[in-house]
């Protein structure tokens, strides 16, 4: 039996040789890691570019008769991004279901390593890459208060206990609304306490210059990749390496 990160024991069997993610930066770990491996991933898994698997819908809505279908010997998915309904139908069905929770930088490694473990994978090349590239980045001279968007119409936030926070905070911005009881709670832009920066991603919303930055007047915004901001997997190392730029303004 394999533990995940949930606590909870999966039955993974002796050799896996078919992986469906239903999560996008966990579909981007296994390929990178072991090209073949997949056999499904949701219509939003983007990374690798030349993915050429099944697809089966969402990370909210997978169609679960399609993944059993897939025969797979491990789905891996995520706390945050996927529906307790959906896993337990899985595992109802038989699958095998190995859950992820990321919430920290450091924690990401660790977790990734435990995933890919259960995959039958080796430790690969690129999650050390993507460790030493975050050990090097220097520790930042001074903090900025920020609001990081994620959706308008309603408007909603990045809030408490999240991966995405945590990346910004190792980068010397802290998120204004960290103290909300929700991970992703709604706000009002003219309602917000003080800020230095206003941090808009390109995913799940996609903020431009002509979208976003005019509902925080008088504060700068920094446009930036919502894969590097929210994604965890070989695009750690890019991150370390682009966000500080992106961030400066």
């Amino acid at each position: 039996m394999t533990v995940d990160d949930e606590g909870r024991s999966v039955p993974v069997p002796t050799e896996v040789r078919r992986v469906v993610s239903i999560v996008p930066s966990l579909t981007e770990a296994v390929a990178a890691t072991a090209p073949g491996l997949l056999v499904g991933a949701t219509d939003w898994c983007t990374h690798p570019a030349d993915l050429d698997v099944p697809r089966i819908r969402g990370t909210k809505n997978p169609d679960v008769d399609a993944i059993v279908a897939l025969r797979p010997d491990l789905v891996v998915a995520n706390q945050e991004e996927n529906r307790v309904g959906d896993l337990d139908a899985l595992r109802a069905a038989g699958v095998a279901v190995y859950v992820t929770d990321i919430r920290t930088l450091d924690g990401a490694f660790g977790s990734l390593d435990r995933m890919l473990a259960a995959c039958g994978l080796a430790r690969p090349g690129w999650l050390d890459d993507a460790e030493k590239a975050w050990s090097a980045v220097p520790e930042p001279a001074e903090r900025r208060r920020a609001v990081i968007p994620i959706w308008r119409k309603p408007w909603m936030a990045v809030g408490s206990d999240t991966f995405t926070g945590a990346v910004l905070a190792r980068l010397g911005v802290d998120n204004v609304l960290d103290a909300s009881e929700e991970r992703y709670p709604r706000f009002d832009p003219a309602g917000l306490p003080p800020v230095d920066l206003a941090v808009l991603p390109d995913e799940p919303y996609l903020f431009t210059a002509d979208d976003g930055p005019e509902a925080f007047p008088g504060v700068p915004s920094a446009l930036v990749s919502g894969r590097l901001l929210t994604w965890y997997g070989p695009s750690l190392a890019e991150a370390a390496r682009d966000l500080p730029a992106s961030l400066a303004g």
